[in-house]
Order: structure tokens, then C-alpha cells, then sequence
């Protein structure tokens, strides 16, 4: 299966390897073509790393991010999805009041008006 393939096997070990330490441990009872040629494509991109590495004296490691950081990132995407989806709302009555006042429809379009502002407010 797709769990199988080449490319899987190379993400796989590729993600492993965003760690100083990581490790893959592959199972099988026999290794396969895909297992061989992600085995020999992994050891390939790791001599051109190092020779990297070496060439630049980098000491590779692991990036260590604490929790606060990650949920104050989370918290700021979310933010900005709040704000667009928000935006688009706004928009959206917009249109919809104008067409209410175009079709004479003035309570419609005060409630909606008012709708807006609320919004608004809530932005700031």
C-alpha cells in the first residue's frame, strides 16, 4: 500500500531525521525494492547534508519550541481566521443590506445595519 511506497518510506525517515537523534526502525520480513531504494536515496541526501554541515561547521539540533510558543501561535492563527471569516460576514450583510433598501425593504436593512455595526464593535 501507500504506506509502502518509495515516497511514503522517504517522508517517513525524512521527519525522523528533523530530530538530532531520530531514528527509523523499519519491519519486514524481507526488504523491498521501495525499502531499498528509500534506504539508499536516505543515505545519499545524508552524506550531502553533512558534508554541508561540515563545510559550514553547523553542529546539528533539535529545535525545542516550549508549549506556550505553540499555543500562542495556535491562538494567533486562529485570530486572524476569526478576523477574515468576520470580515467576510460583514461583507456579506453589506451586500444584502443593499439590496433590502433597494427593495424598499427598510426594517430589513436597519436590522442588518445594525447587525453590522455590531460586528464591527466587536472587531476593536
Amino acid at each position: 500500500g501507500f504506506l509502502r511506497s518509495e515516497r511514503s518510506l522517504i517522508q517517513t525517515i525524512g521527519r525522523a531525521a528533523r530530530n538530532a537523534q531520530g531514528m527509523v526502525i523499519m519491519y519486514a520480513d524481507t526488504i523491498t525494492d521501495s525499502m531499498h531504494r528509500a534506504i539508499e536515496e536516505t543515505a545519499r541526501r545524508r552524506e550531502i547534508q553533512e558534508a554541508y554541515n561540515k563545510e559550514h561547521n553547523i553542529v546539528p539540533e533539535t529545535i525545542n519550541k516550549g508549549i506556550r510558543d505553540i499555543i500562542e501561535a495556535t491562538h494567533a492563527i486562529a485570530e486572524e481566521n476569526e478576523k477574515q471569516d468576520t470580515n467576510s460576514l460583514i461583507a456579506q450583510l453589506a451586500a444584502e443590506m443593499s439590496l433590502a433598501a433597494e427593495n424598499l425593504e427598510f426594517e430589513k436593512a436597519a436590522m442588518l445595519r445594525d447587525r453590522i455595526r455590531k460586528l464591527q464593535k466587536e472587531e476593536k
